[in-house]
């Protein structure tokens, strides 16, 4: 998992060969103005949902993982705090491979808060609880293929 200011994403671009596509699509696109729903970037192995996440509470926000895809999740309207576990310490629980999510029970071991103009990275290794607010916000989920 890393947590940075959005201006430092570029930093990041050499951890994986789609990380620059990403980057690319930040200089040239305003998340804010972007409407709801998928934008594809290359294919199936780059993308970004401009999503409405509904409020949610700690007790009820789930821990998930992704085998295949590495997720950048920027706030765009507010702020919203996460969950961290790492999957190594994570039960097992069912993959659904068309969508790439295991789901598990229980509160992630730790909470952070992420602010628009921040962002996440998670790996596949990296157990998360997104989306915790209140009032709901809108955000920006980048789905990269992990190689």
């Amino acid at each position: 998992m890393i947590l940075d200011a959005l201006t430092n994403i570029s930093c990041y671009a050499g951890l994986n060969p789609h990380f620059p596509k990403v980057v690319e699509f930040l200089e040239h696109n305003d998340l804010s103005t972007l409407p709801l729903g998928r934008h594809t970037i290359d294919g199936d192995d780059v993308f970004v949902n401009i999503v409405d996440t509904p409020a949610k509470e700690r007790a009820t926000a789930k821990i998930e993982t992704h085998d295949q895809m590495i997720d950048i999740q920027i706030p765009i309207s507010d702020t919203e705090e996460h969950g961290y576990t790492p999957r190594t310490v994570l039960l097992e629980a069912p993959y659904c491979e068309a969508d790439d999510i295991s789901f598990y029970e229980g509160e992630a071991q730790h909470y952070y808060t992420i602010n628009p103009g921040e962002f996440v990275i998670y790996f596949p290794w990296d157990g998360h609880a997104p989306a915790i607010t209140s009032t709901g916000l809108r955000k920006a989920i980048f789905k990269i293929k992990s190689i």
